[in-house]
């Protein structure tokens, strides 16, 4: 009797030929399930949120939404990955350490079957997708983010760099405030301040990360204590060492 299909497969490409040809290499792999395809980043994550899949095979390159920030929104619920791409020689190195496989388009049906077979290894070894660590390696050298996305269940938010005002820690999750709107995202401090251009976000405290554009003034609070005022009336408290590098920026 023939084995029920234990691999969940979610393919997403912008592109509707790009899904024809993975959707019929995937009916040839006996032990996988098709369970949906998605022609952008946001149905990606609708889909795995209410789906759960074993794999995604991601497509690198899309509008609005493109494969890094697609996990960057699923952080750890993320499953495991095989990237689909053009091209990108820096992010193919990270690949290599971090990602299940890689198939560079045109896609062979050999290489197809040979990711699978990698897919469903890494599903016996029940070894954890390191996300994070993934798209950080995929950043080319010195590229700073230009827009953040966060999840707010199915939903996906996008924040343009320039919205943001503030980011405040909330002990494993950062809070983004942009024009008023609040977002909390699974991400440290640390981590989204890497990320960013540091000429234009400075740590101004542990717990804070600002956009030196929103700056409007410092003011004394107490004895040796100071408060950074923004345009719309915020006021964040502001470290000595926090002090000293608004100083270097201004």
């Amino acid at each position: 009797m023939k084995d029920e299909p234990t691999l969940g497969v979610v393919i997403v490409d912008d592109e509707a030929p790009a899904r024809l040809l993975l959707r019929e290499y995937l009916a040839g792999e006996p032990d996988c399930r098709l369970v949906a395809e998605c022609a952008n980043g946001f149905e990606a994550v609708r889909a795995v949120h209410e789906l759960k899949p074993d794999l995604l095979l991601l497509d690198i390159q899309m509008p609005k939404l493109d494969g890094f920030e697609v996990l960057d929104v699923l952080g750890g619920e993320a499953p495991a990955v095989v990237f689909v791409t053009a091209h990108d020689e820096h992010a193919l190195r990270a690949f290599e350490v971090h990602a299940v496989d890689y198939l560079l388009k045109p896609v062979s049906p050999e290489r197809f079957s040979e990711a699978m077979a990698r897919a469903r290894e890494r599903r016996r070894r029940s070894e954890a997708a390191p996300i994070r660590q993934l798209a950080a390696a995929a950043r080319p050298p010195g590229a700073r983010l230009e827009r953040v996305v966060v999840r707010d269940g199915a939903r996906v938010h996008v924040i343009p760099i320039d919205k943001l005002d503030y980011a405040e820690a909330q002990d494993d999750y950062v809070r983004l405030v942009a024009q008023g709107a609040k977002h909390l995202k699974q991400q440290t401090l640390g981590e989204l301040e890497a990320a960013l251009d540091s000429r234009r976000f400075v740590r101004i405290h542990r717990s804070y990360l600002l956009n030196i554009e929103r700056l409007a003034r410092i003011e004394l609070y107490a004895k040796d204590s100071r408060i950074a005022i923004l345009h719309d009336g915020t006021k964040l408290p502001l470290s000595r060492a926090g002090y000293a590098r608004v100083q270097e920026l201004l």
